[in-house]
């Protein structure tokens, strides 16, 4: 598929990867759907696309809660007459060690945290793309790519029991829905950054940072631009599908 044919959704686009997707794909031509809970940060999107070749148009969405993902597919596909593209990027962070004794207090991780989690980064992918096939499968739109955002916590990683949780899973559903959707012309994938720069950043202190610089072999975190040249792979490449792209310098956890 061809960018400029692309008439995507982007989830989590106030800020961050999300942001960089959704202006990227603008500037090739694509319609965007830009989506997210942080309303200021989708008008800031709108003047970062600005005399764009493409079109972006952009509403609250908050794809934890199903009413809202409904309405938000719904209206994006008829402004665009069907989608074809999603980018499934939104997505928090709520760390917090499953257990641990603290000034001599048992601490443990709270189902809340853990299901605030699991709802934003897992439920959420679900519940777009199932939405989406949805109109896919009503008008017949063909070709289709579907491109998941997981992340190499999705081996594992102390303090990350609900994130990491919700990156295996949703790999696991990027090969099903694979497998399943292949037959309706549509292809999906996913991306698996390590550490980029981004606001999720900005609370990490200087030695923080030097020790996750450590453990890249590259030397160095990496830049938005360099996930979207993954993004803009799997939904150009027409023989790509059920597969996961980590774009993380070689780091491991």
């Amino acid at each position: 598929m061809r960018l400029q044919e692309a008439r995507a959704i982007v989830t989590g686009a106030a800020s961050g990867l999300g942001q960089h997707f959704a202006v990227q794909l603008a500037r090739a031509g694509a319609c965007v759907a830009a989506g997210d809970v942080d309303v200021k940060g989708l008008e800031r999107l709108s003047a970062l696309a600005e005399g764009a070749p493409g079109a972006i148009w952009s509403s609250k969405l908050d794809v934890s809660q199903e009413a809202s993902v409904t309405a938000f597919v719904k209206e994006a596909s008829q402004k665009f007459n069907g989608i074809n593209v999603v980018i499934n990027n939104a997505g928090i962070l709520r760390d917090g060690l499953l257990a641990t004794t603290e000034a001599g207090w048992i601490k443990k991780l709270p189902t809340a945290q853990w299901k605030q989690v699991l709802d934003v980064n897992l439920t959420g992918p679900y519940l777009v793309t199932r939405e989406v096939m949805g109109e896919v499968l009503t008008r017949g739109v063909k070709p289709s790519v579907v491109v998941n955002i997981s992340s190499i916590s999705h081996d594992g990683n102390p303090g990350q029991s609900n994130y990491s949780a919700s990156k295996a899973g949703l790999d696991a559903c990027t090969r099903t829905w694979a497998l399943e959707l292949a037959k309706h012309g549509v292809r999906v994938g996913a991306v698996a950054p390590g550490v980029i720069e981004t606001p999720m950043l900005k609370h990490i202190s200087d030695d923080a940072m030097k020790s996750l610089v450590a453990g890249i072999p590259v030397g160095r975190i990496g830049q938005p631009e360099e996930v979207w040249q993954a993004v803009k792979f799997i939904i150009e490449c027409d023989f790509f599908t059920g597969r996961v792209i980590e774009v993380d310098g070689g780091a491991s956890f």
